[in-house]
């Protein structure tokens, strides 16, 4: 297989170009990509466990530990016990951080929109299959 042809090198140079341009338009947030990762999973302003948050943003509840240690010391994240569950550690937004996580999804929105605008019908369900399956093939 030539690398122009890799599904995989393309996603690769896809997701640098966009983490760059993502970077880029709210460098004014001073949030690195692992923390805006996490403001946008929690921009529907819904608590999440920290098992749950760590499925959607893709990475262990110990690594996004420390993510939520920095969130929480700009008081843009705060962290409590479930009720029901003493076990549990809830996540939400502070007032601070659903202001940070609307201008996080802002961003997406625009950017997803520029990128999407030309594409034929169908095509973004079909690169949504691609991609659960790149990502279950991982599992």
């Amino acid at each position: 297989m030539k690398p122009d042809d890799s599904v995989l090198l393309e996603l690769q140079r896809a997701t640098h170009a966009t983490l760059h341009t993502i970077g880029t338009e709210l460098a004014g947030l001073g949030l690195t990509a692992a923390e805006i990762n996490a403001l946008a999973n929690l921009a529907d302003g819904r608590a999440r466990t920290m098992s749950e948050l760590a499925a959607a943003v893709g990475t262990r509840p110990s690594t996004l530990t420390s993510v939520l240690d920095r969130l929480e010391r700009r008081g843009l994240v705060v962290r409590g016990k479930r009720p029901g569950d003493r076990r549990a550690v809830s996540v939400e937004l502070t007032p601070d951080g659903q202001d940070a996580a609307r201008t996080v999804a802002r961003t997406f929105t625009g950017l997803e929109r520029r990128a999407l605008a030309g594409l034929p019908p169908g095509a973004v369900d079909g690169f949504r299959a691609v991609l659960r399956a790149l990502a279950e093939a991982g599992r």
